[in-house]
């Protein structure tokens, strides 16, 4: 199965997190993000927790989140 895009900043790739949306580029899970999101950090701040994505990757990740909210909360609760 090939990388699929679903958005300017998410793809999916079945080799990198058995398919999980990532952000591309530096391959943070989508779910990485909303973690720090829904703790309180601000959008314009999660850079300084994970500096490896820029603010418009994170907005472009809780849009997507957003749209998809069973899918990522199903990786979050997975995860923990």
């Amino acid at each position: 199965m090939p990388r699929t895009t679903t958005s300017r900043y998410v793809t999916r790739d079945p080799e990198i997190l058995q398919g999980e949306p990532i952000i591309v580029g530096p391959r943070v899970a989508v779910r990485d993000l909303v973690e720090a999101w829904k703790a309180g950090t601000l959008p314009e701040q999660i850079y300084r927790k994970i500096p490896f994505v820029t603010t418009a990757q994170v907005f472009d990740a809780l849009s997507f989140y957003l749209d998809n909210q069973t899918e990522i909360d199903e990786y979050r609760d997975f995860y923990r």
